[in-house]
């Protein structure tokens, strides 16, 4: 067996500790910290901000420490750093306190998330990159699966730094061990190249010019803005979903709510990759997604905080499309931009997006009604902001064929 699909399956564990831990955790960490310290609302929320926010900065430079450090030697200081950045937030007895926990933790979770997750199998595949890119991604819902009941049944019964501590070992072990064995390989110290092929020639990609001319790109910009959009109002609404469902479901329930949310986004995910042809319309697709999400937030913002059903309709179609939202966007740069554009405009995008929903929790928690458990200008911000990201998406599709003035019939070349 090709060794790049062993590559594929360490990728997926190191998505399901990275996730798990670095994106799925902070809302429960979120309100772990209020419940216990009775710390008001917009610290612990402008944690969570910060957690994101040094995770953008630490993401575009991404590249230059795997340059300087390496692969491996880079995802491991990432799980040390996430691992002491958890159990800070645990062990804070002080509001500031907060502040380096979060800064740890959102350092080291981008070394196990998306754009990591890419880079790791960038020299490994080239024709079969879709498919090995979404077998790795399906590690991280399969994080949030685990690793959301996980926190709340841990925190409940043992404590919050006790389960922050004994989770951060297991992770910083099997990250190392992954770390020194499959990440160490390289498929040219194997005598390999992408997709196995043992004997192909290598050739050399064009240059791709400088980043800012991506800016000119009028696909790039709509797609960027779109999935900012988007991921600022699903960062949002899950940084402060669970907080939401306690009232109405119980803590217990509400993390298997959330559970459940990640499982819908891998159906979601394989859904689409079944249905998603070469030829398919791939922004029509994600702006599907985006409406089903907004369906969801329409549900949760009729159930009023207490309708059962409609707090787990909603859940399910909000994580139908959790999935989709990171997974689609490189899709359609590959679909949409030069070959040689794809790995620079894949990164920025992320960079950009990372850096707007950083300071979703924050401005989402402003949203809250801190008298009732009910949030209706939180869902509604929610539904707004995936309307316009169906709006940018649609916008930057292709152009219809120009008008002959000639004749009047549109030009078939």
């Amino acid at each position: 067996m090709f060794y790049g699909w062993r590559v594929v399956g360490a990728a997926f564990v190191l998505a399901a500790f990275g996730w798990g831990v670095g994106f799925y955790g902070p809302p429960i960490y979120l309100h772990a910290v209020q419940a216990e310290r009775g710390w008001a609302l917009w610290i612990a929320s402008g944690a969570v901000t910060l957690h994101f926010l040094i995770g953008a900065v630490v993401v575009a430079n991404l590249p230059a420490l795997y340059r300087r450090f390496g692969v491996p030697a880079v995802t491991q200081a990432g799980a040390g750093l996430l691992a002491t950045g958890v159990l800070g937030w645990a062990l804070a007895g002080e509001p500031w306190m907060l502040v380096p926990a979060a800064a740890a933790s959102g350092a080291g979770w981008v070394a196990m998330g998306a754009a990591a997750i890419n880079a790791i199998l960038q020299p490994w595949f080239a024709a079969r990159r879709p498919a090995a890119l979404a077998m790795a991604y399906n590690g991280a819902s399969v994080g949030g699966i685990l690793f959301q009941p996980l926190w709340v049944a841990g925190i409940a019964a043992a404590g919050f730094v006790a389960t922050a501590a004994a989770v951060g070992v297991v992770m910083i072990v099997t990250v190392a061990l992954l770390a020194r064995t499959t990440l160490a390989r390289t498929p040219a110290g194997m005598g390999l190249h992408a997709d196995g092929a043992a004997a192909a020639p290598t050739v050399a990609a064009p240059a791709s010019g400088p980043a800012w001319r991506l800016w000119r790109d009028r696909r790039f910009v709509t797609l960027a803005a779109a999935m900012t959009l988007g991921l600022f109002a699903q960062i949002g609404l899950i940084a402060h979903l669970f907080s939401l469902l306690v009232p109405g479901l119980g803590a217990g329930a509400a993390g298997l709510a959330m559970a459940a949310a990640t499982a819908a986004a891998i159906a979601g995910r394989t859904m689409v990759g079944w249905l998603l042809s070469p030829g398919s319309d791939r922004r029509g697709v994600a702006a599907a997604s985006y409406g089903v999400q907004m369906a969801g937030g329409a549900a949760l913002l009729l159930a009023g905080g207490s309708e059962v059903p409609l707090l787990v309709l909603g859940v399910l179609l909000v994580g139908a499309g959790i999935g989709n939202a990171t997974s689609l966007p490189p899709l359609i740069v590959q679909a949409e931009l030069a070959p040689d554009q794809v790995g620079r405009a894949v990164a920025l995008m992320v960079a950009v997006a990372q850096a707007g929903y950083a300071f979703a929790p924050a401005a989402f928690g402003l949203l809250r009604d801190p008298v009732t458990v009910t949030a209706p200008l939180l869902f509604a911000a929610a539904i707004g902001l995936q309307g316009a990201a169906v709006l940018a998406l649609l916008a930057g599709r292709p152009r219809a064929a120009p008008v002959s003035r000639g004749r009047g019939r549109a030009c078939s070349g």
